[in-house]
């Protein structure tokens, strides 16, 4: 079903430095990620307004803690200004209604089949990920409206208190499929704080 986000958000790219001057260049454009265990499925990943978060990121990769296909030498953040387009908001009903009922249908395939669903695996969701990727093939099978983007809230790290449901690395990402809807790439400021590794 077609949810149109009029509007724009900041995302925060984690790369490694060399892809990223490159990018703000315009020498180059960000290739989307097609892992198995990409959570919102194949797309270029976002962290919504947290810039820190994406400066994180990046540091674990270099540091070999993160779990990358192409591991980041030298830890970079870009910043991204993206129109959502037609959006699979996961903060908002309908949408989740979507992937529920995808999952629910797969759930029978694989049933039928006497096959095993995926798992998710802390960091390694291929769960998630065969989900989202039959949502876009029911998408395409019935010729209804593609998704431009993904949206979803992630739960991570400790509550940040006894009972709370905050939790210390709470955060927004975007998963962008419509690469066109990326309006602009930037340098975030205060540069030093968020690219300590620039020079």
């Amino acid at each position: 079903m077609p949810y149109h986000q009029p509007f724009q958000i900041t995302g925060f790219h984690s790369c490694d430095r060399e892809v990223g001057l490159s990018v703000l260049n315009g020498k180059d454009q960000l290739l989307p990620s097609n892992n198995s265990w990409d959570w919102l499925g194949p797309g270029i990943y976002f962290w919504e307004q947290n810039p820190r978060r994406a400066l994180e990121y990046a540091q674990s990769s270099a540091a070999g803690t993160q779990k990358n296909k192409i591991p980041i030498k030298t830890p970079f953040v870009i910043g991204a200004i993206i129109e959502l387009g037609n959006c699979l908001n996961l903060i908002e009903p309908m949408s989740l209604n979507v992937v529920a009922e995808a999952h629910h249908f797969l759930e029978k395939i694989f049933s039928e089949s006497g096959e095993k669903m995926p798992l998710n695996n802390k960091a390694i969701r291929r769960l998630d990920c065969t989900v989202i990727r039959y949502v876009h093939e029911i998408n395409k099978k019935f010729a209804l409206p593609t998704y431009d983007t993904i949206r979803s809230a992630f739960v991570e790290g400790d509550p940040i208190y006894p009972g709370s449901n905050f939790t210390e690395r709470l955060h927004i990402e975007i998963c962008v499929i419509t690469s066109d809807l990326i309006t602009g790439f930037f340098l975030p400021r205060p540069a030093r704080e968020f690219n300590p590794f620039l020079s």
